[in-house]
C-alpha cells in the first residue's frame, strides 16, 4: 500500500521577512478560525477519497504555524487523525519562530503529537537579523531551544542563512558555533536568494545592498562543512545536517520522489505521475475548499500536471543525487523503472564521471564533495530539454 507525507500549509505571519517570497501574509488574524475549518475540510475530503491512507510523516510549515491558537492545531491535527492512518511511528514536524512561543505553549504543542519542531533562526547577528526583517533577537534563539527541552522536545532544528549582503566570513563562523552550542540535532543550511517582488532584492537593485559574492558563499558553505563534522553532524543531503538518527524524514520523502499531499493555499502534491498545486489567494481558497463536495482528490486545485515516465526518471535522478550521503540506489531505480539508470543516462552520467562531478559504484550513485557546489548543473543533465 502506498504510504504518504502530509504537508500543512499555515499562510500566516506577525511579519513578512524581507528576503520571503513563500505564500505568507502579515495582519489577517482575523481569517484564522475561518482558514483553520477551511483546511480541516481539505485534510477530511483528501483523506476520505483515498479511504484512509496510511501516513508516515506530517510537517506543519508556512508563515508560522504558532501564530495559530493551540486549540486550532489540535483541531487540524485530530483531523489528519480521523481522515488519514497516521502510522503510530510518523515523524510529526512544526515550524515556529523563536521569540514567539514560550514553554506553555511548546509543552502544549508537543501534547498534540508533534514530535519535531524546526525553529527559523537564520543568524545569530543583530544587524543580520534585523536586514532580513526577523522579529526575534539572537539571544531569544537560545531562550526558545531551552524552553523547547523543558517542555520535552527531543528532535530540534534550526534553519540559518548564509551569504548575505555585507556577511564576513567570520560573521558565518560565529552564526554556526552559536548554532552548534545549542546542542539541537538537525540544522539546515541555506544560501540567500533575492527572488522578485522581495524587499531585500528591491534594496539591491537600487544599490542600497550588494549583490550575492558566489565565491564567498562558497567559502562558508566548507567551513559549514567542516565546523559541523567536527561537531557530530552528518551531512545527508546538500543543505542539510543532522546528528545519527535524526534526519528529516519528511523531506527525505521529496528527494526520493515519493507520494506527498499537500494542503492549504498555493500547497503542491505529487501522486501517481502528477502533480497539482492549489489556488494561493487565501478568500479563494477558503471559497474553493467550501463548495466541494465530499469526497474529493484535490479540493483547492489550481493545475495541475501530468509527469511522463522520462520526467519522473529525470526528477528521481535530480532529486536523488541531492541526497549526499545515499546518492541514488540502483537497486530502489530499477525496482520502480525497470530499467537500471545507465539504460536511460547513460551518456549523461558517463559525462558527469569524467567531470569528476559524479561517483558510481556497484549500489549507488553519488555527487562527488566537489560537485555540491555545482549541483544544478550536475541536476540539469538529466531533466528533458525542449527538443526531447
Amino acid at each position: 500500500m502506498m504510504h504518504y507525507s502530509l504537508y500543512l500549509h499555515i499562510p500566516f505571519c506577525r511579519k513578512k521577512c524581507t528576503y520571503c517570497d513563500f505564500n505568507t501574509y502579515a495582519g489577517m488574524d482575523d481569517s484564522f478560525a475561518e482558514y483553520t475549518a477551511a483546511l480541516c475540510r481539505e485534510i477530511r475530503l483528501m483523506g476520505d477519497h483515498r479511504r484512509r491512507p496510511p501516513v508516515r510523516t506530517i510537517f506543519i510549515g508556512g508563515g508560522t504555524p504558532t501564530v495559530l491558537a493551540i486549540s486550532q492545531l489540535k483541531q487540524i491535527l485530530q483531523t489528519c487523525f480521523t481522515a488519514f492512518d497516521i502510522l503510530p511511528d510518523a515523524e510529526i514536524t512544526s515550524e515556529a519562530n523563536p521569540g514567539t512561543v514560550d514553554e506553555s505553549y511548546l509543552r502544549k504543542l508537543l501534547s498534540l503529537g508533534i514530535n519535531r519542531l524546526s525553529f527559523g533562526a537564520q543568524s545569530f547577528n543583530p544587524a543580520e537579523l534585523q536586514m532580513l526583517g526577523r522579529i526575534h533577537s539572537a539571544k531569544s534563539i537560545g531562550q526558545t531551544i531551552a524552553a523547547a527541552r523543558r517542555a520535552g522536545a527531543r528532535n530540534l532544528n534550526v534553519d540559518l542563512i548564509y551569504g548575505l549582503p555585507n556577511q564576513k566570513l567570520s560573521d558565518w563562523r560565529y552564526t554556526l558555533e552559536r548554532a552548534i552550542a545549542l546542542g539541537v540535532e538537525h540544522i539546515s543550511l541555506y544560501s540567500l536568494t533575492l527572488e522578485r517582488g522581495t524587499a531585500l532584492r528591491a534594496q539591491m537593485v537600487r544599490g542600497e545592498l550588494p549583490p550575492p559574492n558566489g565565491d564567498l558563499a562558497a567559502d562558508m558553505y566548507e567551513l559549514a562543512d567542516a565546523l559541523l563534522a567536527e561537531a557530530g553532524f552528518r551531512q545527508y543531503e546538500i543543505s542539510n545536517w543532522a546528528k545519527p538518527g535524526f534526519r528529516c524524514e519528511h523531506n527525505l520523502t521529496y528527494w526520493r520522489n515519493q507520494p506527498y499531499l499537500g494542503m492549504g493555499p498555493g500547497a503542491h502534491s505529487f501522486e501517481n505521475r502528477r502533480r497539482w498545486w492549489n489556488v494561493r489567494s487565501v478568500p479563494q481558497y477558503i471559497e474553493t475548499v467550501a463548495a466541494q463536495n465530499d469526497p474529493h482528490p484535490h479540493p483547492a486545485l489550481a493545475d495541475f500536471e501530468t509527469i511522463d515516465r522520462r520526467l519522473e526518471m529525470g526528477e528521481t535522478m535530480m532529486l536523488g543525487l541531492r541526497l549526499t550521503a545515499d546518492g541514488v540506489s540502483r537497486a530502489d531505480f530499477s525496482a520502480r523503472f525497470g530499467v537500471p539508470p545507465e539504460a536511460v543516462f547513460g551518456a549523461e552520467i558517463a559525462k558527469l564521471k569524467a567531470l569528476g562531478l559524479l561517483h558510481t559504484d556497484s549500489q549507488r550513485l553519488k555527487l562527488t564533495p566537489s560537485a555540491r557546489l555545482l549541483g544544478n548543473l550536475v541536476f540539469a543533465e538529466f531533466l528533458p530539454t525542449n527538443d526531447e
